[in-house]
């Protein structure tokens, strides 16, 4: 899985990584004086004063920072810290009013950057977004004071109630007096907050949108809709059902350490403390999905060494002294890093594990393939070489200190590929789970080293690592009959700075957020991130499958846009979806997978289950576009009888609605119509009054930052052949 750590020395000498940046000179104390009459500016709408040269409107101040607030005049307030200011009035949401969003007027001590984050609450509620302060946000009204702007669509993408606003420091500051002034809640409502307002199609932007019914059909895979077991919720969390996935993936860190012979134990490695813990059993992993109808992708460790028990560590404080930080919850149990700040040199394997050389491995498909047997059912679709082995040397270094190199991936994928072969002939295999960007191309040696210097690839011709891997793997099949990888198997996470998470949703991330897709499918995106190139994942691997072992699938064995509780997320997730079926990726692994009722469940069921019946995207991509330059998608499928079309239709733009005018090139006339639409909330999709007549083309109002689906059944069936 995707950690904070990105092996930022060696990225550093990549062109275009982050070098470490300074936290900004300390500054001087701001001035404590009123500040001088600001610049003129646009007028805002305040439904609500809260803080005008002294609280108002019965809001409360509440703790915890040093303050001064009585007024009158500005407030006053040490950030340093992280301190903080919460502004409450507990009788707010029975007032019932819509907000447009929230402002406020803060003068900063110089030179100290960005550091304020700001976030609404209700009581001790902790379900908002902290929004942290980037300059588009703010603007210079005079005097050092900077006049901010929040939509509540932002704050607030749910529209919940809540009673109070916090501002709080992000970073550690100096001490010192933060003044602020006419904080407000601005009047009007978000589109985001409040799904189903009434739209004007005469303001609505026009954007034309072309389905080619006569075109040639692509078969979907419908794995592309698959999730992760989230151990922290166990092995049978309802929410995980309710988004109607087709497989689910046991997959993540631990598992390259599962010990499948004592059913309970696998180590947590660097994610936490390096302990062996007990865990659910693969089998009721295997017993719920199929109780579900879920396919299962099951991780397969390849690393060497598994758990011996439930209760060891690789680190213990007994033996290793104080260390920087130690489990709260299990004495003793240290991180593997000195007092110093330097990491300590591990012990042998033997001190949490037992060897699981490829026999081990055998053995547990073989009982697998036995259970199978007795059900009547295959319980594992797809086996994947364990997970991220570019990062073993970090993630799992109790047990693998060396960086991987090119030759030892191949022998592992060989050595263990083949004894899961010998025991499932038929076994669909993938590999190598790497982590990301630069393990599709470098081994962690070449990372270790500097890729610039690169030594392990050179010494494998300068061929990139996966498409080395893949013409190695074919000789070995050409010179032994024996298949050993099915599929291609790769994680992605966009790099750009907040995009993966929850916190940082303002809306210059957000909007990267939707835009770093392109990255999946797009050979002339260049990635918006310390990657600096076109990554255009799903053909690159196309191209290096064609010309080095032609008939592997695609997988995305982990991926995850971020921001699960805003419109960004689900447009994001809606779009990624889309991509994969358009594509032809053959399976696809949200990690792991959203709560209930968020805006990124949304996206899903648009896909799986629209209309609370079981209304799905078909099963075969039609070829459809959008107008160049309109910051909208459109994707469409049909049944295999060409009877009965679905699209779904995005609209990234935040603050305008579009009135797509959809041409359905060759589709014949439609019998029947209906629609439904999300644009946040946790009411999910709802239905569309659908207006006019449907002919040779339709017309659907997109609300702003929206997902539409559109349920066509066509009069006669549409001409285009299916893919075989």
């Amino acid at each position: 899985m995707r950690r904070a750590l990105l092996l930022v020395a060696a990225l550093a000498s990549l062109p275009g990584c982050p070098k470490p940046l300074s936290s900004g000179g300390t500054g001087a104390a701001a001035s404590t004086s009123s500040p001088s009459p600001p610049a003129p500016s646009a007028p805002i709408a305040i439904a609500q004063a809260i803080y005008d040269g002294a609280l108002a409107n019965k809001w409360e101040d509440y703790g915890w920072a040093k303050r001064e607030v009585a007024g009158p005049g500005p407030a006053r307030v040490d950030f340093s810290k992280y301190g903080g200011w919460i502004i409450a009035k507990p009788g707010l949401p029975a007032e019932g009013g819509s907000f447009g969003g929230v402002t406020f007027r803060v003068k900063m001590p110089p030179g100290e950057g960005e550091f304020l984050e700001v976030r609404v609450e209700m009581t001790d509620s902790s379900t908002f977004p902290r929004i942290k302060l980037s300059p588009d946000q703010r603007r210079d009204v005079g005097d050092g004071w900077s006049e901010v702007v929040i939509p509540m669509s932002t704050l607030d993408p749910d529209g919940v109630p809540f009673d109070r606003i916090v501002l709080r420091a992000f970073r550690d500051v100096p001490a010192g007096w933060v003044q602020l002034d006419k904080i407000a809640l601005l009047a009007g409502t978000s589109p985001a907050a409040h799904p189903g307002a009434p739209i004007d199609p005469a303001t609505a932007r026009p954007v034309s949108l072309t389905v080619d019914c006569r075109a040639l059909a692509k078969r979907i895979d419908p794995r592309i809709y698959g999730i992760a077991y989230d151990a922290q919720r166990g092995v049978d969390d309802a929410p995980a059902w309710t988004l109607g996935p087709t497989i689910r993936r046991w997959g993540g860190n631990p598992t390259s350490r599962y010990n499948w012979e004592l059913g309970n134990a696998w180590n947590t490695a660097s994610d936490w403390y390096f302990e062996n813990v007990s865990v659910a059993s693969y089998a009721d992993f295997l017993k719920a999905d199929a109780a579900h109808h879920v396919k299962s992708a099951l991780t397969i460790p390849t690393i060497g060494w598994v758990a011996k028990d439930t209760t060891s560590s690789s680190f213990p404080v007994s033996v290793f002294g104080a260390q920087q930080s130690s489990d709260q919850y299990r004495a003793g149990a240290g991180n593997g890093v000195g007092a110093d700040g330097k990491p300590l040199a591990p012990r042998s394997p033997t001190q949490t594990s037992v060897a699981a050389p490829p026999e081990v491995i055998r053995r547990w498909v073989e009982a697998i393939r036995k259970a199978d047997a007795q059900s009547g059912m295959r319980s594992v679709d797809e086996y994947i070489l364990d997970n991220e082995s570019g990062l073993w040397n970090s993630t799992h270094r109790d047990v693998h200190p060396d960086p991987v190199t090119y030759d030892e991936l191949l022998e592992k994928t060989i050595a263990y590929g083949s004894a899961i072969r010998a025991a499932d002939p038929d076994a669909l295999i993938a590999g190598p789970a790497s982590w990301g960007w630069p393990e599709y191309s470098f081994s962690a040696k070449d990372s270790a080293a500097g890729f610039t210097l690169k030594p392990d690839r050179r010494a494998h011709g300068d061929v990139p690592l996966i498409a080395w891997w893949l013409q190695k793997l074919r000789e070995h099949e050409q010179k032994t009959g024996t298949r050993i990888i099915d599929a291609v198997d790769v994680h992605f996470y966009p790099q750009g700075p907040h995009v993966f998470g929850d916190d940082q949703i303002d809306p210059k991330t957000a909007a990267l957020r939707i835009r770093s897709t392109r990255a999946l499918w797009d050979p002339t995106y260049k990635d918006e991130s310390w990657i600096a190139d076109t990554v255009m994942l799903v053909p690159r691997l196309k191209k290096w499958i064609a010309e080095n072992y032609p008939g592997r699938a695609i997988s995305i064995g982990e991926y995850n846009f971020g921001g699960e509780k805003h419109m960004s997320g689900a447009l994001a997730e809606a779009e990624a979806l889309g991509r994969f079926g358009e594509q032809g990726v053959s399976s696809a692994f949200y990690w792991t997978y959203p709560k209930a009722d968020s805006p990124v469940t949304s996206a899903f069921r648009a896909y799986r289950n629209f209309d609370g019946k079981g209304g799905r995207f078909l099963d075969f991509a039609v070829p459809a576009q959008a107008a160049n330059g309109d910051p909208s998608s459109v994707f469409v499928s049909r049944d295999e009888a060409g009877t009965h079309v679905v699209l779904v239709l995005l609209n990234f733009a935040p603050d305008s609605a579009a009135r797509a005018s959809v041409v359905l090139d060759g589709c014949g006339a439609v019998q029947s119509r209906s629609a439904f639409t999300y644009a946040g909330g946790a009411s999910g999709l709802t239905p569309v009054k659908e207006a006019g007549s449907p002919g040779a083309s339709i017309e659907e109002i997109l609300a702003p930052y929206s997902i539409t689906v559109v349920d066509l059944h066509l009069q006669t069936p549409a001409p285009g052949a299916l893919e075989k």
